[in-house]
């Protein structure tokens, strides 16, 4: 079938299978082109299957020849239809590390449940043995408590008072004002049951239960804090009470780990084109003024570029790996440096629907954000046909 991109709000509803491919390539060949990382060589990735969990399984594989297993949940292609993103990402990430001889297994379901975390548990212990890197990349709205049955939803709001700001349709290009009411404390609640530690927690206390975790394990979260333009919403909102939580989840974990020698790190990262970023009103302006900047100032990456920079610069430099004063590992400092703040802070305020394609970077979002679901790759003819049933080797 011709597969071409299918919009439906800040969501594709199609993705291309070549096109991942092309996607995962590039990938491999950029963190190739940076050199051997002296790395983890057997990696866990929760949320393997897109954005910095992707990269996270490509950095271990093609940087320091680790085996990995990802753990996503994904939908498979059926005839006619084509399979989410990752589903593709996680196919033609197999297919490349095989080549390349490298161990790789996946395992598709809700990370969240008991019966995918036994699962996984089952597959380290009959192939690994141990993971000595655990990568937690978890990005859901909703989570099903497995203990209690109970389903949460998380909710983006400010919390205390009404939010009202400048956002862009990056679809339309039209700059206009967003309010968003506040939240409750039930929002907050399911949103850090959601996007919190909890799950982190569980995942390490089950391995480490079973002795699955090596002497010395590293086991990393990532997280986001942003500017002050977009703190109310975001940080100073429920996700961010439900980040507060991640962070703090990383200390009870490194207590849990102190037997082995293990550390927990949450890696704050830099703003990027996400679908979840993409669903949050006025992160899309930013971040389309952003990228022009960082650009301009040959400071741009993308999250292969982050990724590759925190496991050589942070995790892996050979010496004790660099925190701030909370303990964080900073990999959005070039992103939160005062002058590119402060140019962005004060384009924000110029920023209009007519200006907006020359002060900003919008056609740089618009081509990340189809990047995400596999289209608007050089060297990929989306005018031919395309196989929508690629399987991914080792899921049955």
């Amino acid at each position: 079938m011709i597969i071409e991109p299918r919009m439906r709000g800040f969501i594709c509803l199609t993705a291309h299978p070549k096109g991942a491919e092309q996607n995962v390539k590039n990938q491999i060949e950029y963190i190739k082109s940076k050199g051997a990382i002296a790395g983890a060589k057997k990696v866990l990735v929760i949320g393997a299957s897109t954005g910095f969990g992707l990269a996270s399984r490509i950095t271990s594989a093609f940087g320091s020849d680790a085996a990995t297993i990802g753990v996503f949940f994904e939908k498979p292609p059926v005839e006619g239809k084509t399979a989410s993103p990752g589903w593709y990402n996680s196919a033609a990430f197999e297919t490349e590390a095989h080549k390349a001889g490298l161990y790789a297994k996946s395992i598709n379901g809700d990370a969240f449940s008991n019966e995918i975390k036994r699962e996984t548990l089952d597959l380290i212990k009959a192939d690994l043995g141990q993971v000595d890197l655990v990568i937690y990349s978890l990005a859901s709205p909703v989570r099903t408590n497995p203990n209690t049955g109970i389903l949460h939803r998380s909710t983006l709001k400010p919390i205390g008072q009404t939010f009202t700001n400048k956002t862009v349709d990056f679809h339309t290009g039209k700059v206009s004002e967003v309010s968003i009411a506040p939240a409750n404390e039930e929002d907050v609640d399911n949103t850090v049951a959601v996007m919190g530690g909890e799950d982190w927690a569980m995942w390490i206390d089950a391995l480490k239960a079973e002795n699955l975790l090596a002497d010395g394990a590293v086991t990393v979260a990532y997280s986001y804090i942003g500017p002050s333009l977009t703190e109310a919403v975001y940080r100073k909102g429920t996700i961010g009470r439900a980040k507060d939580h991640l962070e703090e989840t990383a200390f009870t974990i490194t207590d849990s780990l102190n037997s082995i020698g293990g550390k927990a790190y949450v890696s704050v990262n830099k703003a990027l084109v996400t679908q979840a970023s993409s669903a949050i009103p006025v992160i899309p302006l930013y971040i389309s003024l952003l990228y022009k900047i960082m650009k301009e100032e040959g400071i741009h990456e993308g999250c292969i570029e982050q990724i590759q920079r925190l496991f050589q610069d942070r995790l892996y430099n050979g010496s004790e790996v660099p925190v701030d004063e909370k303990g964080r590992i900073r990999i959005d400092d070039w992103e939160m440096r005062d002058d590119v703040q402060a140019k962005v802070a004060a384009l924000w305020i110029e920023a209009t629907t007519e200006n907006l394609p020359e002060i900003g970077d919008l056609a740089g979002y618009k081509n990340d954000f189809l990047n995400l679901f596999g289209f608007a790759f050089d060297g990929v003819d989306y005018n031919a046909e395309a196989n929508e049933l690629v399987q991914v080797e080792s899921i049955k």
